[in-house]
């Protein structure tokens, strides 16, 4: 849910990210709403979702930002699965596959990040 004051641009914006089953980029975003915000009002939105706890965000291989819909965070927000980027469509998925790391005495483990990529089930057919 939005935390702070929920704008129509905030709705909009919210709005397309339910159309989309896999997370999307800035630019996706842009298009998609056609020119009914701008780049900078979208980039607010997004680091905003960010904070509050709705999306979150997977940097590629090619380190641009894609932005998913968060399902079942926790209180404490962690997102310690793995992502998949197709190398021919270049969509990029958040995997139902959490991942646990062992960590040395003295460190904790907030969030980690990994990205496999190959090709998506869409592309191998």
């Amino acid at each position: 849910m939005i935390k702070k004051r929920q704008t129509v641009s905030k709705r909009k914006v919210l709005d397309f990210f339910k159309k989309h089953d896999h997370a999307i980029s800035h630019e996706l975003i842009e298009q998609g709403l056609s020119g009914s915000m701008d780049r900078v009002t979208i980039y607010r939105i997004l680091k905003s979702f960010e904070e509050d706890g709705l999306i979150h965000k997977i940097v590629d291989e090619n380190s641009k930002s894609h932005y998913a819909l968060c399902q079942e965070c926790n209180s404490q927000h962690v997102h310690n699965h793995m992502h998949f980027q197709c190398t021919n469509c270049e969509k990029v998925e958040c995997l139902d596959y959490d991942l646990e790391v062992p960590m040395p005495n003295g460190y904790q483990l907030k969030n980690m990040q990994l990205i496999a990529s190959g090709l998506c089930k869409d592309c191998v057919s």
